[in-house]
């Protein structure tokens, strides 16, 4: 190859390489946006980095009715929603969404829980909202579906629960 066939080449690949790459948007979102979103008095938001959190407050009567499984399902009851797709939709540049659930009384840590953005598809996140729905209205009635929503939440994200609730 002559200089100026190779200098010709190369100028063809910067200039469709630059094409090609597009600035990615990694705006994050407010946290007041966040809590607007999901428009709860119960959720504070915090953004760090590329992390959403949420902290949520769970009566300690919710958690004593319950037992371990209420203290377990708190944060999937959460990560689990139309709101929290919206939020990786809306926001490329947003890694994970993390929930943690205190006591409301002296704000204990009862569970956490944290979602990355390609632990769930388009499928799995139709499923993971229909578990979640299904676990929201009827799991006072039926427990299985809180099972069924901590063992699912379990497979999908990285979590924690307190020994002081969950022993």
């Amino acid at each position: 190859m002559t200089n100026r066939l190779i200098i010709n080449v190369l100028a063809m690949s910067l200039a469709l390489g630059s094409l090609a790459c597009e600035e990615a948007d990694l705006a994050m979102p407010s946290e007041d946006a966040v809590e607007a979103l999901y428009s709860s008095s119960d959720v504070a938001a915090r953004v760090t980095g590329n992390i959403v959190e949420l902290t949520v407050n769970q009566p300690t009567r919710h958690v004593r009715r319950g037992g371990a499984l209420w203290a377990k399902v708190g944060p999937y009851i959460y990560l689990f929603t139309n709101e929290t797709e919206a939020l990786f939709q809306a926001y490329p540049g947003l890694s994970g969404v993390r929930v943690i659930t205190r006591t409301g009384r002296n704000e204990t840590e009862v569970a956490r829980a944290f979602l990355h953005r390609e632990s769930l598809n388009e499928l799995t996140w139709r499923r993971s909202k229909n578990i979640a729905g299904k676990a929201r209205t009827e799991g006072t009635r039926k427990p299985v579906l809180l099972e069924d929503l901590v063992d699912w939440g379990q497979e999908h994200t990285e979590y924690g629960y307190s020994e002081d609730f969950v022993s």
